[in-house]
């Protein structure tokens, strides 16, 4: 059973940052991607990053040029690099990886920017 384990969330002051892990239970390679979602208050939840197998990385158009997707492989985690941190960045993240047939959760770690 595939495994999403996230870490790193907390509270933090605007314009502060945070890195988020999250830890697969085996070998990243086989998703397709992986990815952050978010989730505030009253919201739908919604991408916030993804890095595909190959490489490539999206985000949403509210975090470009602020967060980064990265992964180390020999660790199978999965990083999301927050600067510039906003109020409405303030939610609950989570892990996501996808295959062809199957789409994985983590538990979501709460990451809460003060003004």
């Amino acid at each position: 059973q595939v495994q999403l384990v996230e870490s790193g969330g907390g509270l933090v002051q605007v314009g502060g940052s945070l890195r988020l892990s999250c830890a697969v239970s085996g070998n990243i390679f086989v998703f397709n991607a992986m990815g952050w979602y978010r989730q505030a208050p009253g919201k739908q939840r919604e991408l916030v990053a993804d890095i595909t197998r190959a490489g490539s990385t999206n985000y949403a158009d509210s975090v470009k040029g602020r967060y980064t997707i990265t992964r180390d492989i020999g660790k199978n985690t999965v990083y999301l690099q927050m600067n510039s941190l906003k109020p409405d960045d303030t939610a609950v993240y989570y892990c996501n990886a996808i295959t062809w047939s199957a789409d994985y959760w983590g538990q979501g770690t709460q990451v809460t920017v003060s003004s």
